[in-house]
């Protein structure tokens, strides 16, 4: 065998399993599924991060109330300076929000955006970890890119509306996960915002966004379901506020994180190490 051309990944030494969250699309609540996933893992008893990889959007220090904080303590480790991620929850949380003021656009090209990924990861002090959960921006560009070449991704999460109109871009992450050359197993995929139920009256339920989005996923893909997280009228102010904990008061969304979680857990599926 020719090692010449050997993918060569680096492999976090105190982590078992990192978790990527994808979808290729924006606004279908990857945030929210990622870091709604991660609290699940640790009310579950599991040592968990939470990854905030949307370098140019980033949704954690909000969902956290992490967004007026100092910015991370250096701390000091076998001769490497290392950051120290903020603890919310019983979960090590690090983002590139944590480094500039919410306001201020980040404005870096494609090397600049690979290195930033790479720090994050690699110059975190995450500890001895369970799951690392990796929360991506939309797209298939620099971010999904350094993360799939550079790193062992344990499996992938892929999220969708049921609208439509999502499944375009989500097609084109799942193409890109599921090339030959890639070896990340898609654990299945999440359709998020899957119909919306009053919290005063549990036993109505709307299809505001359409439906069968994650359905016909799963047919063209051979992929499963993972769950169906439905939204009610106080989510989108427990978010703003990061009163995140707030969303699993609902017995619906809470039954779908934990199915969610289950997945992740037993996970089936395995890294395929891949050589050309």
């Amino acid at each position: 065998m020719n090692n010449q051309h050997q993918i060569v990944k680096t492999k976090l030494p105190d982590v078992k399993k990192i978790i990527m969250v994808t979808s290729g699309k924006g606004g279908v609540g990857k945030s929210t599924v990622a870091s709604g996933l991660a609290l699940t893992l640790v009310r579950k008893g599991y040592s968990v991060g939470l990854l905030d990889a949307d370098i140019f959007g980033p949704s954690i220090p909000t969902l956290f109330k992490i967004k007026d904080e100092a910015r991370p303590t250096l701390i000091e480790k076998n001769g490497k300076q290392l950051m120290e991620p903020f603890i919310r929850l019983g979960l090590k949380i690090m983002s590139i929000g944590f480094f500039f003021d919410e306001k201020q656009a980040v404005v870096w090209r494609g090397p600049m955006v690979t290195n930033a990924i790479k720090q994050l990861l690699t110059e975190t002090e995450w500890g001895q970890l369970d799951y690392l959960i990796i929360d991506t921006p939309p797209g298939t560009g620099d971010v999904l890119i350094t993360l799939l070449q550079n790193f062992y991704i344990s499996g992938a999460i892929v999220v969708t509306t049921p609208q439509q109109m999502a499944l375009a871009d989500v097609q084109k992450a799942i193409g890109m996960l599921k090339d030959e050359h890639i070896g990340i197993p898609i654990l299945g995929i999440v359709e998020n915002m899957s119909w919306f139920t009053p919290t005063k009256h549990p036993e109505e339920k709307y299809l505001i966004f359409g439906q069968g989005g994650a359905q016909k996923l799963s047919e063209i893909f051979d992929l499963a379901v993972l769950t169906q997280i439905p939204i009610n009228e106080l989510i989108c102010w427990d978010c703003d506020k990061g009163n995140l904990t707030d969303i699993f008061d609902d017995p619906n969304i809470d039954s779908a994180f934990k199915q969610l979680a289950y997945a992740v857990i037993n996970q089936k599926k395995e890294y395929r190490y891949i050589r050309e």
